[in-house]
């Protein structure tokens, strides 16, 4: 991922020959010790985008190209706007795409056709990921690995999974069409369509949720019918028992991906965001739902192993949920974190504008930054429930979103920051403007500027495309005005590394 880069053009730095601004580069001075240097807030704020039923994008299948664009592009500008830095996209609900694949159809909730594409022609993931990336967002890809037809899919098109290759999915009596997970050719599918993505588009990360086996009522509470399968397994001389069999399709999933995504792409994360409860009895106060005995997800496995590069378990109860509660929760789970990757909780308190369902938000925010401070951050479900609820996003956007943040860095990925930038600072009337480039553009994702008036720093960070950044050469009124003292710019890598840190003073 990193460019060659000239050790002389690291460190240069452009001042202006204008003097009336009389910049002067700081040496010496306690400003320059790392300690006292300022640092961006870090912190994972993201939003799942559901395109399954169409909960968040597009609004209803078989909108004009146009119509889709504006609907994305107004998320985007929300996300932006109110400080978050991740959107995690469903590209396939339901073994079919919200972009150009030649493995699978497009989607029904895309344009109300299974196989028929927008019109006029566009590639909505393409587009997802420009317009993500130029507001500075990172666009993750959300997929569900084995769901073949949602109840909601309407019309199955010959190009379907189920129609094409009958021999490997099931049908559920609530109405859906489930691959068969322990098939090596489901899972060899499932590999192919995410490492196609993976190949062919500029993304962040790869993402799945909770949807591995089924859910039993999406049987009518009966098993999962993997006879046939099960059946050629033990003729095969199989020696694991059913339940531990079915995990280990899983298992090996899950193993496969990550290793095929390094391979291909190191900076591209792979998330996965299993239910918010591994077995009731883990911890020992915890009751509820047993992913690992019905849905065959070890997903504590998955996170001992290392095997992800964030972990979003969906702690969808409260604080004070004594039998579910989300410290407690997410205290468990931090313990099982020993190849200390990233651990996001995904967040969903209620769509009401309560005080109740508000002070909760904020709460669990603010409890996950206490007990993670390496590394913190949070996944919103969904979209709507924040950009619906105003008052919630005005909320956010007040307290604990005020200030900007850049997404945590990853160092098992990529540990080498990309070089500091050069810039320059040139007098325009009652401001100074602020203009830098760096010897490797390619490595830069995001830009930060700290600044300081008087004894108080502050930042903004910015976007790849951005070079310039105007500043008042004064704040404050009255007699509690702060004359502008020192600048500072640094660029951000795809992987969350910062460069080093220059600071030059403004006399």
């Amino acid at each position: 991922m990193k460019g060659f880069r000239l050790a002389a053009a690291a460190c240069l730095f452009l001042i202006s020959a204008c003097t009336s601004s009389k910049q002067t580069q700081q040496s010496n001075n306690k400003l320059n010790a790392v300690d006292s240097l300022p640092k961006a807030m870090s912190e994972f704020r993201a939003a799942w985008i559901a395109t399954v039923a169409n909960i968040n994008w597009p609004s209803k299948p078989g909108l004009s190209s146009e119509q889709q664009q504006q609907e994305a592009i107004q998320q985007l500008d929300f996300l932006a706007a109110h400080n978050f830095n991740t959107a995690i996209l469903q590209v396939r609900p339901q073994a079919d795409a919200l972009y150009k694949s030649d493995l699978e159809p497009w989607s029904y909730f895309l344009t109300g056709k299974q196989g028929q594409a927008p019109s006029p022609y566009y590639d909505p993931l393409e587009f997802w990921v420009k317009e993500a990336h130029a507001r500075g967002i990172e666009l993750h890809v959300w997929l569900n690995p084995y769901r073949a037809h949602h109840k909601e899919g309407k019309d199955i098109s010959d190009e379907s999974v189920v129609k094409k290759h009958p021999d490997w999915v099931v049908f559920l009596k609530d109405g859906y069409w489930w691959m068969d997970p322990a098939m090596k050719a489901v899972q060899d599918h499932t590999n192919d369509v995410i490492m196609d993505i993976v190949k062919r588009y500029d993304i962040d990360g790869v993402h799945m949720d909770d949807y591995f086996y089924p859910y039993r009522e999406y049987n009518k509470g009966a098993d999962f019918p993997d006879s046939v399968s099960w059946t050629q397994y033990k003729n095969s001389g199989g020696k694991l028992a059913r339940d531990d069999w079915r995990r280990d399709a899983v298992n090996t999933l899950i193993e496969r991906l990550y290793k095929n995504i390094k391979a291909e792409k190191p900076w591209v994360k792979f998330g996965l965001s299993p239910f918010g409860i591994w077995r009731p009895g883990f911890p020992e106060s915890v009751e509820g739902f047993d992913q690992y005995a019905v849905l065959y997800a070890d997903a504590k496995l998955w996170l001992n192993k290392g095997w992800i590069d964030y972990f979003s378990p969906q702690i969808y109860w409260t604080i004070n949920s004594y039998t579910r509660s989300f410290p407690v929760l997410l205290g468990w789970w931090a313990g099982e974190n020993t190849m200390h990757r990233h651990l996001w909780p995904g967040i969903s308190v209620g769509r009401d504008t309560t005080d109740k369902n508000i002070d909760e938000t904020l709460n669990q925010i603010m409890v996950d930054r206490g007990m993670q401070p390496q590394s913190m951050g949070v996944i919103h479900w969904s979209l709507s429930s924040v950009i619906k609820n105003t008052r919630l996003a005005d909320t956010l956007l007040k307290s604990v979103y005020k200030k900007q943040a850049l997404a945590p860095a990853s160092p098992w990925l990529d540990n080498t920051p990309p070089p500091q930038p050069s810039f320059e600072i040139l007098p325009l009337n009652d401001q100074l403007q602020i203009n830098w480039q760096s010897p490797d553009e390619k490595d830069v994702f995001r830009w930060v500027v700290y600044y300081r008036y008087g004894s108080r720093w502050n930042y903004r960070i910015l976007n790849q495309a951005d070079h310039k950044l105007e500043l008042n050469r004064t704040e404050g009124s009255g007699n509690n005005i702060r004359q502008l003292k020192a600048v500072i710019v640094t660029a951000v890598d795809r992987t969350g590394n910062e460069s080093s840190k220059k600071v030059i003073d403004i006399k």
